[in-house]
């Protein structure tokens, strides 16, 4: 917009650059006069996904530690929300089943031991985290997506006895010990539907904005003690039954098929069911030997994990892909960007592609990545596909500041807000789009404003401080800092991340 039309549109709202308008008396609330000529004045919503995982498996991010009261894990979720919301996060990435357990209340599968201490054993006094997760996510604009481990049954780490509803007790024909932990048969049909349903369940009963798988499939190959040769993953008998049958796969083809059919099976569960509700996959970092890039070398997850990930991006069985980009931009070997560049070109659909990258890897010990190193990511990755987005591997990094990431992030690439990028391709659950939204303004203390918008919604909110604007993302209701607060232009977000009709308001 030209300087001529900002001075005009400005005028025409009743205001002016350097006086916003007067909010009257320290207790009365402020008077809204509605200006529509704000609603074009409002700049365009910047687009970026910004999310963190959230590990439970081994109290990694959360809870911090085993057996801390109800109010104790309500009270890490606030501090970890609001940091989230403070660094302009839009989506936490929470794992709810780390190894054949939950984090929710399920007839399917046990309480996690990493809640209690004791498997099987539900908070006290009871409350359901997956669904306290989601209302405070959402209350701060923030979308949660519900990530499940697929096949691991018991993680190296855990301590507590299976409980009786684990599937190493109630069906031990599906799990098979490799190594020191325990993996649920991908080639067991029976084990692949079981996790389907438990998919299912949390699809049902909880408001998720996504659901997420990771990296892994099969195991990562362990080495036998004495050999050092890799060990087989032990599914012989699934093995068999297949080949009796008239299976023409070789062992690998068939594994790979396995894992291919629970990919399609969820991704066609949430479009028939929930269909607004976007797929996300976040597998290890390198494509396909066959596919890479020249100088790019390293495992292979298409014959080790038998992860066919270039297979979903081609058939569009998933709305976003995370590959886990877990390299410094200097590493040759797997260079970050030449990487990033891979990825987007085996995506025909034109899903999203989001990386993740290796926050976690900022400690307080001598190889410690250099803060510099993520900022450089984030300025790359915006270089490359300005408009796409990331994820931080993990939430703790951010929370615990390490080496001052946090405020760099916050006073550089994160000083502004942004919306989700929008999946046009999926139905929307609602007609937030073409909504209208509500306002009404509340004064709180002298200096503080509370903005309440629509319920059940989740708005973007500009609010013009003389001449800036500034982007929040919330849910209901927003506190705001009260002086030089002139107008306010909202619009509601469908829950495809698409931006409805913009209404704009002048403070008095």
């Amino acid at each position: 917009m030209s300087l001529r039309r900002r001075a005009f549109v400005l005028a025409s709202a009743g205001l002016t650059a350097c006086a916003p308008l007067p909010i009257q008396g320290p207790d009365a609330d402020p008077k809204l006069i509605p200006a529509p000529d704000l609603a074009e004045l409002a700049p365009p919503a910047p687009r970026e996904f910004r999310a963190a995982w959230v590990a439970t498996v081994a109290n990694i991010d959360w809870p911090s530690r085993k057996g801390l009261s109800s109010a104790e894990q309500q009270a890490e979720v606030l501090t970890l929300l609001d940091k989230a919301a403070a660094l302009k996060l839009n989506a936490i990435i929470l794992q709810v089943r780390s190894s054949a357990d939950a984090l929710y209340a399920s007839e399917l599968e046990p309480w996690s031991e990493y809640l209690s201490g004791s498997q099987g054993q539900a908070p006290e006094p009871f409350y359901d985290p997956l669904q306290f997760w989601v209302s405070e996510a959402h209350s701060r604009g923030i979308e949660l997506h519900a990530w499940f481990n697929p096949f691991r049954a018991r993680q190296s780490g855990a301590k507590s006895a299976a409980a009786p509803l684990h599937l190493s007790r109630s069906r031990p024909d599906w799990v098979k010990t490799y190594g020191d932990q325990q993996w649920i048969d991908p080639g067991e049909p029976g084990a692949a539907a079981h996790t389907l349903a438990v998919i299912n369940d949390v699809l049902q009963r909880y408001d998720i904005d996504a659901v997420h798988i990771d990296d892994y499939f099969y195991p990562y190959p362990v080495l036998d003690a004495n050999s050092k040769q890799e060990l087989d993953f032990p599914d012989e008998p699934a093995w068999r039954r297949y080949a009796r049958a008239g299976g023409s796969l070789d062992r690998a083809q068939w594994r790979r098929s396995n894992v291919d059919n629970l990919v399609q099976d969820i991704y066609q569960l949430l479009r028939r069911t929930k269909p607004w509700v976007r797929f996300g996959i976040s597998p290890f970092g390198l494509p396909k030997p066959a596919l890479r890039p020249l100088g790019i070398a390293g495992f292979s997850q298409f014959d080790k994990l038998y992860a066919d990930v270039e297979r979903w991006l081609s058939e569009g069985w998933l709305d976003y892909l995370a590959p886990q980009l877990y390299w410094p931009i200097a590493q040759k070997a797997q260079a970050f960007g030449v990487l990033l560049d891979a990825w987007h070109g085996q995506n025909p659909q034109e899903r999203h592609i989001w990386p993740g990258l290796f926050t976690s890897k900022i400690t307080d010990k001598a190889d410690s990545w250099p803060v510099q190193e993520i900022l450089q990511q984030i300025a790359l990755l915006r270089q490359q596909r300005p408009g796409s987005g990331h994820a931080h591997f993990s939430m703790v990094a951010l929370l615990q500041n390490r080496r001052g990431l946090a405020d760099a992030l916050a006073a550089g690439p994160y000083a502004e807000a942004a919306l989700v990028p929008a999946t046009p391709w999926l139905a929307d659950a609602d007609s937030a789009a073409s909504a209208l939204p509500e306002l009404r303004v509340k004064r709180v203390g002298e200096q503080q404003l509370q903005v309440l918008l629509g319920a059940d919604q989740r708005h973007a909110v500009w609010l013009l401080y003389d001449e800036r604007w500034s982007l929040r993302l919330t849910g209901e209701s927003l506190t705001v800092a009260a002086p030089g607060l002139s107008a306010v232009v909202v619009s509601a977000l469908s829950r495809k991340g698409q931006e409805g009709p913009r209404l704009g308001w002048r403070l008095q």
